[in-house]
């Protein structure tokens, strides 16, 4: 099997909208299971889910990052988590960190991760 069968596509790196996050739902669960936040050629990639109580980042489909785009919230309690690194900088999550997940940028220009990840 080869390494790009064990991937799973997400997008186009071009359709990430820059200096924003936008949100993926591969196992078409109707709820997205990660989000990426794109910074020139940097992606971060984190697991949809606040490490202070589970729940689901943002308020409405992609609504990701604070107003300015500083920071990645968590709309149920407002915590404020890094975008670089996940760590909680403000609020209930403090000390805690958003759960890192590796995205790959293949060769064709797509965004992907790999099927083990998913769980």
């Amino acid at each position: 099997m080869s390494p790009q069968a064990d991937l799973v596509t997400l997008c186009g790196f071009d359709e990430l909208p820059e200096g924003n996050a936008r949100g993926f739902d591969p196992l078409q669960r109707g709820r997205d299971l990660l989000f990426i936040v794109k910074r020139g050629a940097t992606l971060k990639a984190y697991r949809n889910r606040c490490p202070h109580q589970g729940a689901s980042l943002p308020w409405k489909k992609n609504a990701y990052l604070n107003a300015d785009g500083s920071r990645i919230v968590c709309s149920a309690h407002g915590a404020l988590f890094d975008i670089d690194t996940g760590q909680c900088l403000q609020g209930p999550a403090l000390g805690q960190a958003l759960e890192s997940m590796d995205v790959h940028l293949t060769t064709d220009g797509n965004v992907s991760l790999k099927r083990e990840d998913l769980d």
